[in-house]
Order: C-alpha cells, then sequence, then structure tokens
C-alpha cells in the first residue's frame, strides 16, 4: 500500500516509525497480553507510559521545575474558556486578534469579563502580525493572549509582544514542537497535538507554578480548573490513555532524530523550497506577508477560483491530500509538520510547476 502525502492542517501527518511501532503493540503492548487501548489507566504499566511522556517533552523543552506539566482533553476550544476561568481575576484581559482561533478566545473570554482587542490583523484578512513591540496593555489586565500560530492564514509570531509585565498565555497548536520554545516567557502555554504530535484528543499544557491557586472564577467546574491536573497528575479522571501514548512515542522519535534545533532547521529547510517557488511562480502566490510567515501552514492561491478547485482536484488525483485552503479562505494551504518528508514538499513544487506549465 502506498502511502499518500498529507498536507492536512490537523488531524495530521504522523511519523511512520511511530505508527509502524503503535501497529506492532497493538494487540500486546510489551507483553502485557493487551492493548494500551484496553489498558486500566490506574495501572502500573500506564503510569509508566504517561510519566515518560511527560520526562521526554520535558527533556525536549528544557521546562524548568517551577512548570507544570499537564495531559488534558477538549480541544483548544475548551481552553478558551478555561483560561479566563482560571486567570481572569481581574475580569479583565488582553487579546491579540491574528485569526479565527485567536478571535474565537477573545469572543469566549467577553461570557467572563472585559476582553480587549488591543491589536489586531483582521483589516488585511489577517494576513501578517501587527506590530507587537509596543501595545496599549490595559494596566488592570490579568494576563495577554495570543494564537502564536494561525493554521488557517499561513502566520506565526517571531518576536513575542511586549506584555509590560503582564502574564502572557499562547495557543501554540500548530507550532507547538516544531522548533525550541523558550517556556519561561509565558505564564500558560497549550496546544491541541493533532497538528505536530499526535492524534486528536489530547490538549498538553504547560504552566507556572505561581499560576496555579484556588482563586478561580466562580462556579468554574472542577474538570476546568488547571489545579485539578497538576494536583492529580493528570488523572483526575480517566486520561484520553492511548493519544497521550501516541504523543510519547512522537516524543521519544523527536529526541531520536536529535531534538528540536534540527526538526527546527528541518522545517525551515521545508518551508524555504515551496516560499522559494512561490515566489518565483507566475501563476502561484502566497497570501502572507513575508515577515510573518509561518513555517508550518503555507496558504496560497492562483487568482481563480476555477483555477484552485483544477488544482485541488488534480493534485488529489496524483497522492496530494488535504491541500484545500480553510473554508473560511478558499485557495490552498500546505501544512508540513514535522512528520512531513522533505521529498512530499519536493513532490508538491514538482508538481506545481508541471500545473502551472499546463495552465499558463
Amino acid at each position: 500500500m502506498k502511502r499518500v502525502y498529507n498536507f492536512s492542517a490537523g488531524p495530521a501527518v504522523l511519523p511512520e516509525e511511530v505508527l509502524k511501532e503503535a501497529a506492532d503493540e497493538m494487540l500486546d503492548y510489551r507483553g502485557c497480553g493487551m492493548s494500551v487501548m484496553e489498558m486500566s489507566h490506574r495501572s502500573k504499566m500506564y503510569q509508566t507510559i504517561i510519566d515518560e511522556a511527560e520526562a521526554d517533552i520535558r527533556d525536549l523543552l528544557g521546562i524548568p521545575d517551577n512548570y507544570k506539566v499537564m495531559f488534558m482533553q477538549g480541544g483548544a476550544s475548551l481552553q478558551f474558556a478555561m483560561v479566563p476561568m482560571n486567570f481572569m481575576k481581574n475580569r479583565v484581559a488582553d487579546y491579540i486578534i491574528t485569526g479565527q482561533w485567536a478571535k474565537k478566545a477573545y469572543q469566549e473570554a467577553q461570557l467572563f469579563g472585559k476582553a480587549n482587542a488591543i491589536a489586531s490583523s483582521a483589516d488585511k484578512t489577517f494576513s501578517y502580525i501587527p506590530d507587537v513591540s509596543d501595545l496599549p496593555v490595559s494596566e488592570d489586565a490579568d494576563y495577554v493572549y495570543i494564537c502564536e500560530n494561525n493554521t488557517i492564514y499561513g502566520t506565526k509570531y517571531w518576536t513575542l509582544p511586549n506584555t509590560k509585565g503582564k502574564n502572557l498565555i499562547a495557543d501554540v497548536s500548530s507550532c507547538f514542537l516544531s522548533e525550541p520554545m523558550d517556556v519561561t516567557k509565558y505564564a500558560y502555554v497549550y496546544g491541541g497535538v493533532q497538528k505536530n504530535i499526535g492524534p486528536a484528543g489530547v490538549v498538553i499544557g504547560i504552566i507556572r507554578d505561581d499560576m496555579l491557586t484556588d482563586d478561580v472564577l466562580p462556579g468554574t467546574p472542577t474538570m476546568m480548573r488547571y489545579k485539578t491536573y497538576t494536583e492529580n497528575g493528570s488523572m483526575y479522571n480517566t486520561p484520553p490513555c492511548y493519544g497521550i501514548y501516541i504523543c510519547g512515542k512522537v516524543f521519544k522519535w523527536l529526541k531520536s532524530m536529535g531534538g528540536l534545533e534540527v526538526m527546527k532547521q528541518r522545517n525551515e529547510e521545508k518551508a524555504a523550497i515551496l516560499y522559494d517557488f512561490l515566489d518565483n511562480s507566475k501563476l502561484f502566490k502566497g497570501t502572507v506577508e513575508k515577515s510573518s510567515r509561518s513555517i508550518m501552514n503555507v496558504p496560497f492561491v492562483t487568482g481563480s477560483d476555477e483555477l484552485d478547485a483544477k488544482f485541488v482536484a488534480e493534485s488529489k488525483a496524483a497522492g496530494f491530500e488535504n491541500l484545500k485552503g480553510h473554508r473560511t479562505v478558499g485557495g490552498m494551504r500546505a501544512s508540513i509538520y514535522n512528520a512531513m518528508p522533505k521529498q512530499g514538499v519536493l513532490d508538491l513544487v514538482a508538481f506545481m510547476e508541471k500545473f502551472e506549465k499546463e495552465n499558463a
């Protein structure tokens, strides 16, 4: 069976080595006679799996001791409510709107207090990251919130905002573990894993100790308090066991590849191949300002809806899956996460060159 090149924005491509290893262990995990899917989360064997996963992500990111790691459920969308419920002490928070997910988080925060949009790139269809060096940060804001890599629009913060001393909260779902990250720059950082790390259903949160208090908004449910996760080792209830197990395997794969510095180099190289082609193409055009380009998600268009549709259909027939852009923006988008091989990008560019000649 030939595997396709999967350019999906998430759930997304996973390393083949990880999938093969998981397949080998599907019926019998290390001689225990059952699958991890069937295993009690209270067993010693599963405890080892989750402990190793935490140790490996700590190692990969150099997470300091005063930060806790949480494995949660509910996707990034549940975090849009959990963040204000846990941190909006003054009922004021500042949001930078750089795309649909930042906007949704901002709208959710309005249910709990005053959410201020202190910067936005909506004026140019979120095709750039606004200047964040001198923002009108609210004096009474509990935190400043960003979505660091915007999956739909293909933008990335290459400089974190000057929060003027306020806690920085970041959704890093689509750039998580694609490059080294200084965790100490954030009070809380989280990401859904279904883009770069594992199967849908797990969210990883990394939280500074002083953010963990009982002083949450009245009515915050037990399962929506971060302290519930940190005090119970992410096991207050049954966690997404199999998803965490796959994440753990991906962490080991990342370490075997040489860690996040190596992944960054690989990802930059893949992105450069595609962006160089787009910058020189007479048919295809990238949609993002160069200084804001993501190395994970690359949106592009031909300028014709009809040609875009033709390209999506023909690319799919040629074995390039999920290149259709998000329904809100149209066009095309190639998500080139860690597990996408360089050859996949080279083959895509060769296909685009061929399409351009045939449709000039």
